[in-house]
């Protein structure tokens, strides 16, 4: 009965950790969008959103409010059950990738120790990387479902991007893997947390993976799988209502959850710079990990939007070749010389 108790409270206690980081990732994506249109207007020298509540902080629901009430339109001539699959996929993979980020150490509720990562597993890195390859599969399958020639073009073109691109940033992560000797999230923030950072070990490799985040969230420059001017609208052509809302919030979201786990890879996630958190309480050193975490991951952040409103988008022979003759040849040089300098120092 004791142990059932247990497990019982456990349960709960995750579960309450999935609300939390589930509505607390949609939150900060519904929000992303309305700061991606005003650090468009900064950089462009326009307002941006200011109608909807003040400063126009009301905008994002009332986007959603929008998107909610529009016609929702399955096309005669689509694949209808795998045309409804397609977004959800999308936005059910974009969720899932937050659940072995370690969002901070860990907190006293009531007596009881909560960490504050949802599932601390021991291939924690490869559980994102496994997530995140499934992503793609929702916009393959919109833009095939869809029968639409356009649609399809920017599947196609999402999924070559994606493989592309996944190649360079995994071998990337060889090298960091080198020196942590761990694939666990939370334990490569304890090893930052006794040291320096990652990325005074790894700037190459965290220049490869930022590039290779870009392309994996379908960024400017690489958005070619909804290039307007190519494609109309590429693989969400057909895509009205909320259907449309899950494939844009998705990418919202990936962004998000990409700019956290290049924070935790490379930066200390929720590390404190030159500050020592033992000297506080557990309470206030897990909220001020937290603050730190969601720092860092705004500046990544602001920093695909700036790109985003900065550069015009690549040629496809263009993206291909940055992928495969540049990114994976330095990717690959990266990790013979990490792997020749553990050999060397140790």
């Amino acid at each position: 009965m004791y142990l059932s108790t247990i497990d019982i409270s456990l349960i709960l206690e995750k579960l309450i950790l999935i609300v939390v980081v589930v509505s607390a990732s949609l939150v900060v994506a519904m929000y992303t969008t309305f700061a991606e249109r005003k650090v468009a207007a900064v950089l462009q020298d326009r307002r941006g959103p200011n109608r909807a509540g003040p400063f126009g902080l009301l905008q994002p629901l009332a986007d959603g409010l929008k998107l909610f009430f529009k016609e929702e339109i399955i096309p005669n001539l689509s694949s209808k059950f795998l045309f409804i699959l397609g977004p959800a996929l999308a936005m059910l993979t974009a969720c899932m990738t937050s659940a072995v980020i370690p969002w901070g150490d860990h907190i006293d509720f009531f007596g009881r120790n909560v960490s504050l990562q949802i599932a601390d597993v021991n291939i924690g890195i490869l559980y994102v990387f496994g997530v995140v390859s499934l992503g793609v599969y929702g916009i393959m399958i919109g833009g095939w479902a869809s029968n639409n020639k356009f649609s399809l073009m920017g599947g196609l073109r999402a999924a070559s991007q994606i493989i592309s691109y996944e190649l360079a940033m995994g071998i990337s992560l060889i090298a960091l893997l080198m020196i942590t000797g761990t694939l666990s999230l939370k334990e490569m923030v304890v090893q930052q947390q006794g040291g320096f950072w990652n990325i005074v070990y790894q700037p190459l490799g965290f220049l490869i993976f930022l590039i290779c985040s870009f392309a994996e969230c379908n960024r400017t420059p690489f958005d070619l799988p909804e290039a307007e001017n190519e494609l109309i609208g590429g693989y969400h052509t057909e895509y009205s209502s909320m259907k449309l809302g899950f494939y844009l919030f998705s990418e919202y979201i990936n962004m998000f959850i990409s700019s956290v786990v290049m924070s935790t890879l490379f930066f200390g996630g929720y590390d404190i710079p030159f500050f020592d958190e033992s000297v506080l309480s557990p309470n206030v050193a897990a909220i001020l990990g937290i603050a730190a975490l969601m720092t860092k991951t705004l500046i990544f952040i602001f920093l695909f939007m700036w790109v985003r409103w900065t550069i015009p988008r690549f040629r496809y022979d263009q993206l291909m070749h940055l992928g495969w003759r540049i990114l994976i040849p330095l990717a690959l040089f990266n990790m013979l010389a990490t792997g020749a300098g553990v050999l060397y120092f140790n």
